[in-house]
């Protein structure tokens, strides 16, 4: 197993984490219909004053100390009584399938314990099999599943409560 890292990005890194935002959009163009800029970037557009909500949370992943990703906490409830909701999550390609996303997960939950929201496009199907197999596995309890539309596209969301 890799050394993988869950670090509390500080003001100076969210420029690392917009720019690999990039990769996460290339990756989602394959479902969303995302185009690119005439630079060849895709804008990125988080909600405004993002990264000043006190609730905002971002991290960065490392493995054996070289950046691997990112995961965003916020606020944004689909369902009522939630507190935490994993916004983004991004590992690169070269750290999939090495439980780098399961290790992320598992120890962003234990850092923040709450009730939380997790979702993914229905179209995703990586991301689909991905929380299937991981949120089971969590120790959640009051765990439900809901499928229902986010921004137009259907979604499967779970929502749990960790200890």
């Amino acid at each position: 197993m890799p050394g993988i890292e869950l670090l509390r990005a500080q003001r100076d890194e969210l420029d690392s984490i917009e720019n690999l935002m990039q990769f996460y959009l290339y990756d989602f163009s394959e479902w969303l219909p995302l185009t690119l800029a005439e630079r060849g970037l895709f804008t990125v557009q988080l909600p405004p004053d993002y990264w000043r909500k006190p609730a905002t949370q971002p991290f960065l992943i490392r493995v054996d100390g070289a950046l691997a990703g990112f995961v965003t906490v916020d606020d944004t409830a689909h369902l009522a009584g939630v507190e935490f909701n994993i916004s983004y999550l991004f590992v690169s390609r070269r750290y999939r399938g090495q439980g780098v996303g399961r290790h992320v997960v598992d120890a962003l939950l234990h850092q923040l314990p709450g009730c939380w929201q997790v979702f993914h496009l229905d179209a995703n199907q990586a991301a689909k099999a991905f929380w299937a197999r991981v949120v089971p596995t969590l120790g959640a309890s009051e765990l439900s599943q809901h499928r229902l539309p986010v921004d137009g596209y259907p979604c499967t969301l779970f929502k749990f409560r960790i200890h």
